[in-house]
């Protein structure tokens, strides 16, 4: 699955960024940065959602490994963000990359604006040939009541708003057991999963080590998030040196395997699990542009109905009034009242800032084709 991917998230584990006893694993990141750098060769795009900055402010503050309060958290995150992002800027410069540090709590996969917002900061990361977006939740901000809490269930997220199609999430453990493997060592290892039924999350139980925040259980909820968005996800260890060159050379893992395409999924959800908070009208030769898989333009629309905002669903009517499909608009009703009828040329003019050309983006549309 990895070499067939062409969009990736990487999530790296608290423990394996950080010894408890000689500290960050600084020649271990750098094999990871030379793995990455590679994929970058190959021409896929890798997004890293990164853990450790608690674990690294920890020392400053003089907290010990205990459980932390909450407070305490967003105190050791804020002094160990510029720490963690720094030792990444370090080891991609080294390969000729440059990170791009994005920090996200669970609020911006929610509020639409903000989710629209980083997913479009993502896009034109990712299509940079020498940037890497390194992620990683904003714990200074985020509260108890709204943020993710491990970074599993963030990278499953990130994955779901860039439409990767290959999520690996890197641990200390080397994939999902039918049994705790430190306990039984006789345990089961489960090679393949096609969907996270009761069963299989009943093999999940305690937490994975004395640095990081998550378990089994939090990588079944962010394999059940990615195989949702269809997104295959790996379970794998990052111990070894080189661990995606590992993985490549199909070093044991547990995949979760998508039914579908991201591509598939996300129309699946644009056709079903969206309200449609307002109507375009578009003339005949827009309706037949639609027909045979062209985006949307402001010219071929004659009519807008409804209050929505940039990212809301809106149906699309032909000339006599018949459903075609739904779409997410590129513009809110206001903007999109005042550019219908005219040429993409003529959109910043009107508007005042260079907006899409489109005013719904065919991968962004269900259309009915008969």
């Amino acid at each position: 699955m990895l070499n067939n991917a062409k969009r990736i998230v990487i999530k790296i584990g608290s423990s394996l960024l950080i010894d408890e006893r000689s500290g960050l694993r600084e020649a271990w990141l750098l094999t990871l940065a030379e793995d990455v750098a590679a994929l970058r060769r190959a021409g896929k795009q890798v997004a890293i959602v990164t853990s450790g900055a608690v674990a690294l402010g920890r020392n400053p503050l003089g907290y010990d490994a205990r459980a932390l309060t909450l407070e305490e958290k967003q105190a050791a995150a804020a002094c160990g963000q510029i720490a963690l992002f720094s030792f990444w800027a370090q080891a991609l410069a080294i390969v000729s990359l440059y990170p791009a540090q994005i920090l996200l709590t669970a609020d911006d996969s929610i509020n639409r604006r903000r989710y629209l917002n980083a997913r479009t900061t993502l896009e034109m990361l990712l299509a940079s040939n020498r940037v890497i977006p390194v992620i990683n939740e904003n714990d200074t901000v985020a509260t108890a009541e709204l943020r993710f809490g491990d970074n599993d269930r963030l990278s499953a997220r990130v994955a779901q708003m860039i439409s990767a199609d290959c999520l690996v999430l890197f641990s200390d453990i080397d994939g999902l057991y039918a049994a705790d493997p430190r306990r039984n060592p006789a345990a089961r290892f489960i090679e393949k999963v096609e969907a996270v039924t009761p069963e299989i999350e009943a093999m999940a139980a305690g937490a994975g080590s004395h640095i990081g925040t998550g378990g089994m259980a939090t990588k079944l909820e962010a394999a059940k998030i990615a195989l949702a968005s269809g997104c295959h996800m790996a379970i794998a260890s990052g111990m070894e040196m080189h661990p995606l060159t590992r993985l490549q050379e199909n070093a044991r893992a547990t995949w979760f395997i998508a039914a579908e395409s991201p591509k598939r999924a996300r129309k699946r959800w644009i056709a079903g699990g969206l309200h449609p908070a307002g109507v375009l009208t578009v003339d005949a030769g827009a309706a037949e542009a639609l027909r045979s898989g062209k985006s949307l333009l402001p010219a071929g629309v004659t009519a807008v109905e409804g209050s929505f905002e940039r990212g809301d669903a809106v149906l699309i009517k032909d000339a006599d009034g018949h459903i075609m499909g739904k779409g997410l608009s590129a513009y809110n009703a206001a903007d999109a009242l005042r550019i219908i009828g005219r040429k993409s040329a003529e959109l910043e003019g009107i508007l005042g800032f260079k907006g899409r050309a489109t005013l719904i983006h065919r991968d962004d549309m269900v259309i009915d084709k008969n």
